[in-house]
């Protein structure tokens, strides 16, 4: 391969790392045409990018990026595929499901997740139970709206019974 073009595809790998805030490395090399295209409609369907990679072209562009990724380096051996997300655990779920489903590869070598490292396939169930920016926010919201919910339930509730109250009363 010319320098040119190795300029050319880590200029590109650098440019979808930039892209997307969170990225695992995962070796896909054990999975035949069937399983390789059913992984990669998945990653579609979910929003998430897959590119087989040269592990010198990957260290290269990590090097070249703001932020230490030292720890990443040793995961860049084999056969490496680099799934970018902006959803922090939807690869981590797509391959837990995908693993339970026939107890083959993908295997995972590392993460990139919230400005966190995540290195072996042990790190799957952590990855997958992370929640998403959403579901943080999701989760404020309804922390924030409960209190408000009460008051305006007490005062509702406490409003008919008065008004029960004194009509009763009135009846007398």
């Amino acid at each position: 391969m010319k320098k040119e073009d190795k300029s050319a595809i880590i200029a590109q790998i650098k440019e979808t790392l930039a892209e997307y805030p969170n990225f695992y490395l995962v070796e896909t090399a054990g999975l035949n045409a069937e399983k390789n295209s059913e992984l990669r409609r998945a990653c579609f369907k979910n929003g998430i990018k897959l590119l087989v990679v040269k592990n010198t072209l990957l260290h290269k562009a990590l090097e070249s990026l703001d932020g230490d990724y030292a720890e990443l380096y040793e995961a860049l051996h084999g056969p490496t595929s680099l799934m970018c997300t902006t959803v922090a655990n939807a690869p981590a779920k797509l391959l837990k499901d995908f693993v339970k489903k026939d107890d083959v590869l993908p295997k995972l070598k590392g993460a990139y997740v919230e400005e966190t490292i995540y290195m072996g396939a042990d790190q799957l169930d952590t990855l997958a139970t992370i929640k998403s920016k959403n579901e943080l926010i999701a989760d404020v919201i309804a922390l924030l709206q409960s209190p408000a919910k009460n008051v305006v339930s007490a005062l509702t509730s406490g409003g008919s019974k008065l008004h029960g109250i004194l009509e009763t009363l009135s009846n007398k």
